[in-house]
Protein backbone atom coordinates (compact mmCIF):
# COMPACT_ATOMS: atom_id res chain seq x y z
CA UNK A 1 0.00 0.00 0.00
CA UNK A 2 1.49 3.38 -0.99
CA UNK A 3 2.45 5.64 1.91
CA UNK A 4 -0.06 8.36 1.00
CA UNK A 5 -2.91 5.82 0.98
CA UNK A 6 -1.73 4.37 4.30
CA UNK A 7 -1.59 7.86 5.80
CA UNK A 8 -5.11 8.66 4.55
CA UNK A 9 -6.37 5.33 5.92
CA UNK A 10 -4.77 6.02 9.31
CA UNK A 11 -6.27 9.51 9.53
CA UNK A 12 -9.69 8.16 8.51
CA UNK A 13 -9.54 5.30 11.05
CA UNK A 14 -8.46 7.61 13.88
CA UNK A 15 -11.19 10.13 13.09
CA UNK A 16 -13.86 7.43 12.88
CA UNK A 17 -12.64 5.76 16.09
CA UNK A 18 -12.14 8.83 18.28
CA UNK A 19 -15.03 11.11 17.29
CA UNK A 20 -18.17 10.91 19.43
CA UNK A 21 -20.56 8.17 18.50
CA UNK A 22 -22.71 5.54 20.20
CA UNK A 23 -19.76 3.35 21.23
CA UNK A 24 -17.78 6.23 22.69
CA UNK A 25 -20.77 7.72 24.49
CA UNK A 26 -21.67 4.35 26.00
CA UNK A 27 -18.07 3.62 27.02
CA UNK A 28 -17.72 7.01 28.67
CA UNK A 29 -20.98 6.50 30.55
CA UNK A 30 -19.85 3.03 31.60
CA UNK A 31 -16.55 4.42 32.83
CA UNK A 32 -18.40 7.04 34.88
CA UNK A 33 -20.93 4.61 36.33
CA UNK A 34 -18.97 1.37 36.73
CA UNK A 35 -15.25 2.17 36.60
CA UNK A 36 -12.65 0.88 34.17
CA UNK A 37 -12.38 -2.73 35.34
CA UNK A 38 -16.11 -3.42 35.04
CA UNK A 39 -16.10 -1.70 31.62
CA UNK A 40 -13.42 -4.02 30.17
CA UNK A 41 -15.88 -6.62 28.75
CA UNK A 42 -17.80 -3.81 27.02
CA UNK A 43 -14.55 -2.33 25.73
CA UNK A 44 -13.31 -5.67 24.36
CA UNK A 45 -16.71 -6.34 22.79
CA UNK A 46 -16.48 -3.10 20.83
CA UNK A 47 -12.90 -3.85 19.75
CA UNK A 48 -13.56 -7.42 18.62
CA UNK A 49 -17.07 -6.73 17.34
CA UNK A 50 -15.83 -4.01 15.02
CA UNK A 51 -13.03 -6.21 13.67
CA UNK A 52 -15.60 -8.96 12.95
CA UNK A 53 -17.86 -6.42 11.21
CA UNK A 54 -14.92 -5.17 9.13
CA UNK A 55 -13.99 -8.72 8.15
CA UNK A 56 -17.59 -9.48 7.14
CA UNK A 57 -17.65 -6.46 4.84
CA UNK A 58 -14.32 -7.46 3.32
CA UNK A 59 -15.60 -11.01 2.77
CA UNK A 60 -18.40 -9.75 0.54
CA UNK A 61 -21.17 -8.35 2.70
CA UNK A 62 -19.97 -4.87 1.78
CA UNK A 63 -20.47 -5.60 -1.94
CA UNK A 64 -24.07 -6.63 -1.31
CA UNK A 65 -24.64 -3.56 0.80
CA UNK A 66 -23.07 -1.23 -1.77
CA UNK A 67 -25.06 -2.81 -4.63
CA UNK A 68 -28.41 -2.12 -2.99
CA UNK A 69 -28.90 1.65 -2.60
CA UNK A 70 -32.08 1.07 -0.60
CA UNK A 71 -30.00 -0.55 2.15
CA UNK A 72 -27.74 2.48 2.28
CA UNK A 73 -30.68 4.85 2.50
CA UNK A 74 -32.32 2.70 5.18
CA UNK A 75 -29.10 2.75 7.21
CA UNK A 76 -28.83 6.53 6.89
CA UNK A 77 -32.41 7.09 8.01
CA UNK A 78 -32.33 4.49 10.79
CA UNK A 79 -28.85 5.55 11.88
CA UNK A 80 -29.76 9.23 12.05
CA UNK A 81 -32.97 8.49 13.94
CA UNK A 82 -31.16 6.14 16.33
CA UNK A 83 -28.39 8.62 17.06
CA UNK A 84 -30.90 11.40 17.70
CA UNK A 85 -32.79 9.04 20.02
CA UNK A 86 -29.56 8.24 21.88
CA UNK A 87 -28.74 11.95 22.10
CA UNK A 88 -32.18 12.61 23.63
CA UNK A 89 -31.71 9.74 26.10
CA UNK A 90 -28.25 10.99 27.13
CA UNK A 91 -29.38 14.60 27.42
CA UNK A 92 -32.42 13.75 29.53
CA UNK A 93 -30.84 10.96 31.60
CA UNK A 94 -31.75 11.09 35.26
CA UNK A 95 -28.96 11.87 37.64
CA UNK A 96 -28.11 9.43 40.42
CA UNK A 97 -29.97 11.58 42.94
CA UNK A 98 -33.08 11.57 40.73
CA UNK A 99 -33.07 7.88 39.88
CA UNK A 100 -35.49 5.71 41.79
CA UNK A 101 -34.01 2.45 40.56
CA UNK A 102 -30.61 0.97 41.25
CA UNK A 103 -28.08 1.49 38.47
CA UNK A 104 -27.98 -1.14 35.75
CA UNK A 105 -25.10 -3.37 34.83
CA UNK A 106 -22.38 -2.55 32.31
CA UNK A 107 -22.84 -3.82 28.78
CA UNK A 108 -21.55 -7.38 28.40
CA UNK A 109 -18.96 -8.53 25.88
CA UNK A 110 -21.54 -10.23 23.65
CA UNK A 111 -23.93 -7.27 23.82
CA UNK A 112 -21.13 -4.95 22.71
CA UNK A 113 -20.16 -7.32 19.86
CA UNK A 114 -23.77 -7.48 18.66
CA UNK A 115 -24.20 -3.71 19.02
CA UNK A 116 -21.66 -3.11 16.23
CA UNK A 117 -24.10 -4.57 13.69
CA UNK A 118 -26.78 -1.96 14.53
CA UNK A 119 -24.40 0.94 15.14
CA UNK A 120 -24.63 3.12 12.01
CA UNK A 121 -21.28 4.78 12.64
CA UNK A 122 -19.49 1.41 12.87
CA UNK A 123 -21.22 0.12 9.73
CA UNK A 124 -20.37 3.27 7.77
CA UNK A 125 -16.74 3.18 8.99
CA UNK A 126 -16.33 -0.49 8.03
CA UNK A 127 -18.03 -0.12 4.65
CA UNK A 128 -16.09 3.04 3.79
CA UNK A 129 -12.79 1.59 4.96
CA UNK A 130 -13.18 -1.49 2.77
CA UNK A 131 -14.59 0.36 -0.25
CA UNK A 132 -12.04 3.18 -0.28
CA UNK A 133 -8.79 1.61 0.91
CA UNK A 134 -8.77 -1.89 -0.63
CA UNK A 135 -7.26 -1.73 -4.11
CA UNK A 136 -8.33 -4.17 -6.83
CA UNK A 137 -5.75 -6.92 -7.18
CA UNK A 138 -4.30 -6.23 -3.72
CA UNK A 139 -7.30 -7.24 -1.62
CA UNK A 140 -5.61 -9.67 0.78
CA UNK A 141 -2.63 -7.47 1.49
CA UNK A 142 -4.69 -4.30 1.75
CA UNK A 143 -7.27 -5.99 3.99
CA UNK A 144 -4.55 -7.01 6.45
CA UNK A 145 -3.36 -3.40 6.64
CA UNK A 146 -6.90 -1.98 6.90
CA UNK A 147 -7.68 -4.48 9.67
CA UNK A 148 -4.55 -3.66 11.68
CA UNK A 149 -4.98 0.11 11.34
CA UNK A 150 -8.65 0.03 12.34
CA UNK A 151 -7.99 -2.44 15.17
CA UNK A 152 -5.26 -0.26 16.69
CA UNK A 153 -7.35 2.90 16.33
CA UNK A 154 -10.37 1.18 17.90
CA UNK A 155 -8.42 -0.23 20.85
CA UNK A 156 -6.84 3.16 21.58
CA UNK A 157 -10.18 4.91 21.23
CA UNK A 158 -12.19 2.56 23.45
CA UNK A 159 -9.56 2.69 26.20
CA UNK A 160 -9.39 6.49 25.95
CA UNK A 161 -13.15 7.02 26.12
CA UNK A 162 -13.63 4.56 28.99
CA UNK A 163 -10.70 6.17 30.79
CA UNK A 164 -12.22 9.60 30.15
CA UNK A 165 -15.39 8.42 31.88
CA UNK A 166 -13.40 7.12 34.85
CA UNK A 167 -11.56 10.45 35.11
CA UNK A 168 -14.89 12.28 35.18
CA UNK A 169 -16.37 10.21 38.03
CA UNK A 170 -15.32 12.59 40.80
CA UNK A 171 -16.32 15.71 38.87
CA UNK A 172 -19.74 14.30 38.01
CA UNK A 173 -20.67 13.72 41.66
CA UNK A 174 -21.84 17.33 41.55
CA UNK A 175 -25.40 17.27 40.05
CA UNK A 176 -24.91 20.49 38.07
CA UNK A 177 -21.75 19.15 36.46
CA UNK A 178 -23.40 15.83 35.69
CA UNK A 179 -26.29 17.61 33.96
CA UNK A 180 -23.89 19.77 31.91
CA UNK A 181 -21.91 16.66 30.93
CA UNK A 182 -25.05 14.83 29.79
CA UNK A 183 -26.19 17.80 27.71
CA UNK A 184 -22.73 18.26 26.15
CA UNK A 185 -22.54 14.56 25.26
CA UNK A 186 -26.06 14.72 23.79
CA UNK A 187 -25.12 17.69 21.60
CA UNK A 188 -21.97 15.94 20.39
CA UNK A 189 -23.89 12.76 19.62
CA UNK A 190 -26.60 14.70 17.76
CA UNK A 191 -23.88 16.45 15.74
CA UNK A 192 -22.68 13.07 14.45
CA UNK A 193 -25.95 12.85 12.48
CA UNK A 194 -24.85 15.66 10.14
CA UNK A 195 -22.29 13.61 8.13
CA UNK A 196 -24.76 10.73 7.89
CA UNK A 197 -27.58 12.73 6.32
CA UNK A 198 -25.48 15.12 4.20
Amino acid sequence: MPFDVLLALTVFAVIMAFTPGPNNILLTASGVNFGFTRTIPHLLGVDIGFVVLLAAFAAGLGVVFAAVPALQLALKVAGAAYMLYLAWKVGTAKLKEEATETPGRPMTFLQAVAFQWVNPKAVVAALSGIAVYMRPGHERYDFAIVLVVFAVATVLSTATWAGFGVALRRLLCEPRHARMFNIAMAILLAATVIPIVV
